[in-house]
């Protein structure tokens, strides 16, 4: 048994050291130009495996639409603060409610995500309740946001600007 185990070894290692077809790993080969899918389509010759995007009628798993965004802008920004991360920059807003309990918080940015004369800017939504509670201190009603802008949304960007409903911020390179 055990004979049979390292000839079983030694052998594996090395098939997979060798640049046959034996080897398990060039069994797929190397890759090579095709007819686009999109020539077919517009020749008549539809895939059958891929189902129409005009198909109506919808199964239980079926994607449903993304729900729409309900949040409105928050009462002011306290402070904008950007970090450095890997992807880019971190945008971290603190701002203040009008109202106890907002949630689903989003820093939603305005011009397609493009600078406009080197300013990009950003409104800070949340979603209020019905019926909330007002008044209380600052301090209970204070919320923070944050997003990840990358390099290249960055780039040419001198001032970033979160806008509230009383106030806006901005903070400079």
């Amino acid at each position: 048994m055990r004979t049979a185990l390292t000839v079983l070894l030694l052998s594996t290692l090395t098939l997979t050291a060798c640049q046959t077809r034996l080897n398990p790993f060039n069994w797929f080969g190397s890759d090579r130009e095709v007819q686009a899918v999109k020539d077919a389509v517009e020749a008549g010759e539809a895939n059958p495996l891929v189902p129409n995007s005009s198909n109506t009628n919808k199964g239980i798993f079926s994607k449903k639409p993304a729900p729409v965004y309900a949040g409105t802008l928050i009462a002011q920004v306290k402070s904008v603060q950007v970090l450095r991360v890997t992807e880019g920059a971190l945008i971290e807003a603190v701002g203040v409610s009008n109202v106890h309990g907002v949630h689903s918080l989003k820093l939603d940015p305005q011009n397609d995500g493009k600078p406009v004369n080197g300013v990009l800017t950003y409104s800070f939504l949340a979603v209020h309740p019905k019926g909330g509670f007002t008044g209380g201190p600052e301090q209970s009603r204070e919320v923070t946001v944050a997003h990840v802008v990358t390099s290249a949304q960055l780039s040419g960007v001198r001032t970033i600007r979160v806008v509230a409903a009383q106030n806006a911020r901005e903070t400079r390179r």
